[in-house]
């Protein structure tokens, strides 16, 4: 895994539904060595990480640098990456945590590291958080234009129906 996806997996920990294990194993659907080993525990610390990182997404999304740094370092302070290289002598790629370490140790410090690695990398003005009514998914903008409103084609087709049919209603 590489900060890319530490960035992507700090998204999906942030929108994930954690009321109960099945929601975090669905948001860690990408990482099986992650999500087939998670316990209640995990849960418990994976929930306080998730509202940390929603807190400086929110930051970003009203452009308070102040907070989107304290909310991060916060992050980075609770959940540490301890980076090692794996992988012998192909398929190398680096952990940010021990080998023993449990799941919530990994996701929490991936997900820290992730975002700070995409304020680094995108600044704090391509976050969103999607416009649809019925959805509070927060997303990356890395289109051209930075003109992203919704987290999904889904989101904004729903939106551009309802308006066009209440147009039509007029």
């Amino acid at each position: 895994m590489d900060s890319a996806d530490y960035t992507e997996l700090a998204l999906r920990l942030a929108n994930a539904d954690l009321t109960g294990l099945d929601g975090l194993r669905a948001a860690l659907h990408d990482e099986p060595w992650w999500s087939e080993r998670v316990h209640e525990h995990d849960l418990e610390v994976l929930r306080t990480v998730a509202a940390g990182l929603r807190a400086a997404f929110d930051a970003m999304i009203e452009g308070d640098a102040v907070h989107v740094q304290a909310a991060t370092n916060e992050l980075l302070e609770r959940h540490p990456p301890r980076p090692r290289l794996s992988g012998h002598t192909s398929n190398w790629h680096v952990h940010v945590a021990g080998p023993d370490a449990p799941p919530a140790t990994e996701v929490a410090a991936a997900s820290a590291w992730g975002l700070a690695q995409g304020v680094v990398a995108h600044g704090t003005g391509r976050w969103g958080r999607c416009q649809a009514a019925d959805c509070a998914t927060y997303f990356l903008d890395t289109s051209t234009n930075q003109a992203k409103r919704f987290c999904s084609p889904r989101c904004a087709n729903r939106v551009h129906v309802a308006a066009f049919r209440a147009r039509r209603k007029t």
